[in-house]
């Protein structure tokens, strides 16, 4: 219990005095969210497996060579160095980044999707088709959702990611939400009208 109270910039404190325990404990902490940002874009678990890898080589580079900046938070910084490498991985293969889905998954609750007991069947019947849907979002649209929602990145965030306005970011995440509820309304799937209102 007490380790987990141990805050990301003591543990990267302890690292750079050479403590080995305390890296081990950030790697722990953000090795299952960082593999599936990027599993979630690349949709391949060796490419995914491997660039989480690199993710934390980078860190531990950065880190050592003194050029880690305090003024952000660990947590943003790492998923960005996560998201960054998936994105290249993409540019390298001339590929579009796209989600993947597993049936089950928690990731359809991240879009804010109920899961109470009565939807539990719908979301389990209604997986693949919801990554369809997700997959034919223009690439923008569907980038600020992965960022948004999978890596927990700010508007601020994402806005110097991707090199636009914070208005421009929130619109694209906009314009994701309401053509993603058109989608669903034209195939009858149910959506929590609370969470996205009209």
């Amino acid at each position: 219990m007490m380790k987990e109270k141990i805050g990301d910039s003591k543990l990267v404190s302890l690292y750079l005095k050479g403590n080995e325990e305390a890296f081990g404990m950030l790697i722990n902490r953000y090795k299952a969210k960082v593999f599936t940002t990027i599993h979630i874009i690349v949709k391949d678990r060796c490419i995914a497996e491997d660039l989480l890898q690199d993710t934390f080589i980078k860190v531990v580079n950065t880190l050592k060579s003194g050029n880690y900046n305090e003024k952000g938070s660990f947590r943003p910084w790492l998923m960005r160095i996560a998201h960054n490498l998936a994105i290249d991985y993409f540019r390298k293969e001339k590929r579009n980044p796209t989600y993947f889905l597993e049936e089950g998954s928690n990731h359809i609750q991240a879009l804010g999707f109920s899961q109470s007991s009565e939807q539990l069947q719908i979301t389990k019947d209604t997986c693949d088709q919801l990554k369809k849907l997700i997959d034919e979002l223009p690439d923008v649209q569907r980038e600020v959702v992965v960022m948004r929602h999978y890596m927990q990145l700010s508007f601020q965030e994402i806005a110097e990611q991707t090199g636009v306005s914070i208005n421009t970011a929130l619109g694209r995440m906009r314009y994701a939400l309401i053509n993603l509820r058109k989608k669903l309304k034209q195939i009858d799937i149910a959506y929590d009208e609370n969470i996205y209102p009209k």
